[in-house]
């Protein structure tokens, strides 16, 4: 018989992915390690936070094939972290990734992208050909990750999917919209930024510089626009944004329209997300195992 491995036993890290920058990407492995993840969970939503993932959670998925993989400095300090699960739907495999977070001194460098890189390795290395997760989509330096340079796409839009009450200073009241994203791991990502097409904005900001919806009227690329920085906006004025926006998406999306991209928005334009009725990704079939969320 095996004797069973304790969390404070040493791994091999025979996995791990050394940076030129010294950073090195891998597994996480030891109790110790894994309270470190908890510790950056609370720095980055608070202690409060509802829907933080316990060590032993995170020590357990990864024994059955998910992830919790960190990014460490040279001197072995952990920048940020990576977790998601892995299981099957409808005869596949899929990995839904649930959390990633860079400690705030640690950001600015691409290290979140680093970390979703390297776990899509992992999870293809057992067979996973697609990967899921959410994203506020009122977060323009998420969107432009996950859709831009990851390459993944947007497949549902979700009301208030974690509820108005998380415990985390970050959400505050505002209610939990997220945008639920499909990426497909049998093709090598290709962060290459599409150009954009001219599109009616449906929601133009006025004067005061929060939207307001324009008829909700067809076109064949439409633009749904975004604060800059959610973060310096009121909770006022992000509850605006937020009811705007949903009307936007829903109706939109419930019309048939595809997200197709997203563009940062340059000098005076605002970030916006761009939807097309004519079918541009419709050769690009969503994969087996997609997750939809219950609204």
């Amino acid at each position: 018989m095996q004797r069973a491995r304790t969390p404070a036993d040493p791994e091999t890290h025979d996995d791990a992915l050394p940076g030129p920058d010294g950073i090195t990407l891998r597994r996480v492995s030891g109790l110790r390690e894994y309270q470190e993840c908890l510790a950056i969970q609370e720095e980055t939503w608070g202690t409060g936070f509802r829907e933080i993932v316990p060590p032993v959670i995170l020590m357990v998925a990864q024994k059955l094939g998910g992830v919790c993989a960190g990014a460490f400095a040279p001197d072995g300090r952990m920048l940020g972290f990576v977790f998601g699960m892995t299981g099957p739907r409808d005869g596949r495999l899929v990995h839904w990734s649930d959390m990633l977070a860079v400690r705030a001194d640690a950001r600015g460098g691409h290290l979140g992208q680093r970390l979703k890189l390297y776990q899509r390795d992992l999870v293809r290395a057992v067979g996973v050909d697609t990967m899921h997760w959410t994203f506020d989509p009122l977060v323009a330096r998420n969107a432009h990750l996950n859709l831009t340079r990851l390459g993944a796409r947007a497949i549902e839009y979700v009301p208030d999917m974690y509820g108005t009450n998380t415990g985390s200073p970050i959400h505050g009241a505002l209610p939990t919209d997220r945008v639920i994203v499909a990426w497909d791991l049998t093709s090598p990502p290709d962060p290459v930024e599409r150009a954009s097409r001219p599109g009616l904005l449906v929601n133009p900001p006025s004067a005061d510089g929060l939207p307001s919806l324009n008829g909700l009227v067809d076109a064949s690329v439409v633009r749904i626009a975004i604060p800059r920085d959610l973060e310096t906006e009121s909770s006022e004025r992000r509850a605006v944004w937020r009811q705007v926006t949903r009307a936007a998406f829903e109706s939109y999306l419930g019309r048939g329209y595809e997200v197709v991209g997203f563009r940062r928005g340059q000098g005076d334009e605002l970030p916006s997300y761009e939807l097309s009725a004519d079918g541009l990704r419709s050769a690009a079939a969503v994969p087996t195992g997609v997750v939809h969320a219950a609204h």
